[in-house]
């Protein structure tokens, strides 16, 4: 194969994974807009609207790992259009849903499919880029997935006001419809080293994640004492520890154990965790201190925060770049350092008579300090495994950063109502400072244990422009 047919092929194998990673992205983000809109439809209650978010995290954060085995097993272009059609088809179902809990079912069919997209977009990227040009096409799958947090509530805002809740599930159909026959035609097919498929390790592990998972969210409605809560949480525990055990003795691992004992897979994925638990936890009562306390509308919230999301796109591209020369080490400690110097600064200032001007700075910190996270640590992640385990490292590290998520929600929330809550909104400023302080506290431990990330570099300064100019080709 040619340097012309590899950069054309690199070229649609990128556009093809950022724009299913876009719309997966997109869909989670611009749904909680609408709830309001979604219970007066269809005369919901608040346990079903609850359910209409966590019906996809809880199908998306426990077949992650699913979804990347079974590319490796039966073809990673295969499954790709396999879970862009199903997110595609239930997507259709969602907008068309006549009740609450029709719309709550093709959510978590919708959850099956991002599980499937998600980590093959990474496999699909690391199999088309060889490791000394794979920063930068990760900066820019990460800078997509930026634009698509950037505009997830800016776009759910503007299309519940402009035309119905419906309208936020159908815009993924005519992006599922034209991408199905693109990938068919475009991609490559690949797949990960041929072993037996494990079936048991795949039970414990699914079951395990969905205790974890499923008491997690219950515990923001029910409290982490209930006994609903605390079974789940227990039983999980207990069927991830037989995950462990049964992983360590079979001979064709779902997850090979021995991924722990590298260094740089064991401290990246820690960092993800954390940053996922301190921002996207704090994220959470951000966007609302906009709306409850600001008096913001959820179009005019989405707005104020692309100062946030939109640095987030800007840099990424940018620190997948320059990770590539000097390895992804200080960027993530930087990453963190600047979110926890962010969400600090946004815990001072936070207050009845807040500006959004004021709130401007930290947010573009806070945009910046996660796109110098994201793209050099998926290229740490991906550097340290072989060629053929991508796979399982892929699914792990996004079922981890998941979690880490959850975690963070639920996590905050437990503090949030300890000191404040919804009555007021002095209530809830009281509620959401220590929240915010505990998750920048997490981000800071997390820039502290990214200081012991391994230093790894894949290419020489004279080879970066080169590679700019043959994706910049390519994309041409």
């Amino acid at each position: 194969m040619n340097s012309q047919t590899n950069s054309t092929r690199r070229g649609w194998t990128l556009a093809i994974v950022s724009i299913a990673l876009f719309m997966v992205v997109l869909d989670n983000l611009v749904v909680n807009v609408a709830l309001p809109s979604i219970h007066q439809d269809l005369g919901a209650s608040i346990q079903s609207l609850e359910w209409t978010v966590n019906a996809y995290i809880l199908a998306y954060a426990v077949l992650l790992l699913t979804g990347a085995v079974l590319g490796d097993r039966f073809g990673r272009k295969r499954m790709f259009i396999a879970g862009v059609s199903l997110f595609t088809l239930s997507s259709a179902a969602a907008a068309l849903a006549p009740s609450i809990g029709l719309l709550i079912l093709a959510r978590a069919i919708q959850g099956i499919g991002a599980a499937i997209v998600t980590p093959l977009t990474l496999t699909l990227l690391a199999d088309a880029f060889p490791p000394e040009r794979r920063g930068v096409a990760l900066g820019v799958w990460s800078g997509i997935s930026g634009i698509a947090v950037a505009l997830g509530p800016l776009v759910g805002g503007a299309v519940v006001q402009a035309a119905s809740w419906h309208w936020i599930f159908w815009i993924n159909v005519p992006i599922g419809v034209a991408l199905v026959p693109l990938a068919a035609r475009r991609l490559s097919e690949s797949r990960g080293a041929q072993r037996g498929l494990d079936l048991t390790g795949l039970a414990l592990g699914s079951s395990g994640l969905f205790g974890i998972v499923y008491g997690l969210i219950r515990s923001q409605s029910l409290g982490w004492g209930s006994t609903e809560v605390l079974a789940a949480l227990i039983a999980g525990a207990i069927l991830l520890v037989a995950f462990i055990v049964y992983e360590l003795r079979t001979t064709d691992p779902l997850l090979p154990m021995s991924f722990f004992r590298n260094r740089a897979f064991v401290v990246t994925n820690a960092v993800s965790l954390a940053m996922y638990f301190g921002m996207f936890g704090s994220i959470f009562f951000l966007s609302q201190f906009l709306q409850n306390v600001l008096h913001n509308s959820p179009l005019q919230a989405g707005v104020k925060l692309l100062a946030w999301t939109g640095a987030t796109m800007v840099v990424s591209p940018l620190a997948g770049f320059f990770s590539e020369r000097w390895g992804s080490r200080w960027f993530m400690v930087a990453g963190l350092g600047l979110q926890a110097l962010a969400l600090g600064w946004l815990a001072q200032l936070a207050g009845l008579h807040t500006t959004y001007t004021s709130m401007i700075g930290p947010f573009v910190l806070a945009g910046s300090g996660m796109a110098l996270v994201f793209a050099p640590a998926a290229n740490a992640v991906l550097s340290s495994v072989h060629i053929d385990q991508t796979g399982q490292a892929s699914g792990a590290t996004n079922a981890i950063r998941e979690l880490g998520g959850v975690l963070g929600v639920a996590v905050l929330a437990t503090v949030f109502t300890s000191t404040g809550s919804y009555v007021s909104p002095q209530a809830f400023v009281n509620g959401m400072v220590p929240a915010v302080w505990v998750g920048a506290g997490v981000l800071a431990a997390g820039a502290l244990l990214a200081a012991v990330l391994p230093f790894t570099t894949r290419t020489s300064l004279a080879q970066v422009p080169s590679d700019v100019a043959e994706l910049a080709g390519a994309a041409a």
